[in-house]
């Protein structure tokens, strides 16, 4: 064989490698391209093909991805158990959940729901829970305990990778605005100062050396109130579960008060389940009607000190009621010394589609809009405890805020 010749095995490989990238149309393409006409094997060669592996990955993806010529993924369960696990050994973890989510797009969550077994294949992450959230009404008596299973290793899974940076960037937050001896000056407990350094006076100068000030954060029963409100509908899927595992973590903390309301055109307020993020996760139903003008005429009625006040409105803003009310009622509540937070989604997808018009609105009112990743979802819940420019910090941070982004 000269130099620059191909062997047919060779020749073969690569035939079979244009045959992945390009498809099944290609074929004959990518096989005179590879010298052997596309055939899967050498000319004259004997015994079971070259590339068995690449064969294999060839069938999987065929599968999922083909005209449906050779049947599909869902004629029956242990085929359908059989791609699942095959898509894990030959694909790094990132590609198998793309794959996986393409497969349950195309042949149906609810198809795969019938089969626990196969449930327990699936490689768990949170778009999956917000398709069982999403399907929770019409799910299989006999798949809804391998389902909560499921939610439940996601929770833990996201607790723990979640729960520890958001702890630490609240603590910090709640210890410097807790602090006796540095508070700011409307948290200045006047009278325990003054009696607190009266050993400091100075008759001479008629003057009062405060030496130490005394703040009342340390006496009350918790320093911020915050109220997420949550659009549960369907664009807002892992939105909806990050919010809630948050919103639990939270509600964990002594020195907050945290309130969880959920709305589509009505509202419901899940306060009393944040002990149980999976049991809040899997009760909640996806999909309906958005009625955010409702969702913030409720959280008004949950404010009691303004100023200590902090909501955040998860939503992508495609109002259903009434958006002039709303507009009203946001406005009224940041005039009463409420911070109001807009984020048109907490997930991972980057920037989300959202109503530009009604994101302009808020802003005109001075109402920050912008998504926020989980990861970054802590330094916001910091910088907003520290009395922070949340439009500074998101620059910091390399969001854009609406209705740019």
């Amino acid at each position: 064989m000269s130099d620059g010749e191909i062997n047919p095995l060779q020749a073969a490989l690569r035939a079979r490698r244009w045959r992945l990238i390009l498809g099944k149309i290609h074929e004959d393409e990518a096989g005179a391209d590879g010298e052997n006409g596309g055939q899967g094997r050498p000319a004259g060669a004997g015994g079971p093909p070259p590339g068995e592996e690449l064969d294999q990955i060839d069938q999987m993806l065929e599968q999922l991805y083909g005209d449906s010529e050779q049947g599909d993924l869902s004629d029956s369960a242990p085929d359908i158990a059989r791609w699942l696990g095959d898509i894990h050994q030959y694909f790094p973890a990132p590609v198998a959940q793309l794959l996986q989510r393409d497969a349950l797009e195309k042949y149906k969550l609810r198809r795969l729901l019938a089969y626990p077994e196969l449930l327990k294949e699936i490689e768990p992450d949170v778009n999956l829970v917000a398709e069982i959230i999403a399907l929770g009404r019409v799910m299989p008596a006999k798949t809804r305990e391998t389902a909560r299973e499921v939610v439940r290793q996601v929770v833990a899974e996201l607790l723990a990778r979640l729960e520890r940076p958001f702890r630490q960037a609240l603590s910090g937050a709640l210890n410097r605005a807790a602090t006796s001896r540095r508070p700011r000056y409307k948290e200045i407990n006047w009278p325990r100062t003054i009696h607190k350094n009266l050993k400091h006076y100075q008759p001479a100068e008629r003057t009062l050396v405060l030496e130490q000030l005394v703040g009342y954060g340390r006496h009350r029963s918790s320093l911020r109130d915050v109220i997420l409100a949550v659009d549960t509908s369907a664009s807002m899927g892992t939105s909806v579960v990050y919010g809630g595992i948050y919103a639990a973590v939270m509600a964990s903390m002594p020195a907050l008060t945290t309130r969880l309301i959920l709305f589509d055109s009505s509202v419901v307020d899940l306060t009393d389940r944040l002990d149980d993020p999976v049991e809040l996760l899997f009760g909640i139903k996806l999909g309906g009607g958005t009625d955010i003008n409702r969702a913030l005429t409720y959280a008004a009625q949950l404010v009691t000190r303004p100023r200590e006040t902090t909501i955040i409105l998860i939503s992508d803003l495609f109002e259903g009621g009434d958006q002039a009310g709303l507009l009203r009622r946001a406005a009224e509540l940041a005039r009463s010394g409420a911070q109001i937070i807009v984020l048109l989604a907490l997930d991972d997808r980057g920037a989300p589609r959202f109503n530009r018009p009604l994101a302009q609105e808020l802003v005109n009112l001075d109402i920050p809009s912008f998504a926020c990743t989980p990861d970054l979802f802590p330094e916001l819940m910091g910088a907003l405890l520290n009395g922070r420019d949340i439009r500074q910090w998101a620059g910091q941070a390399g969001i854009v805020t609406a209705p740019d982004n």
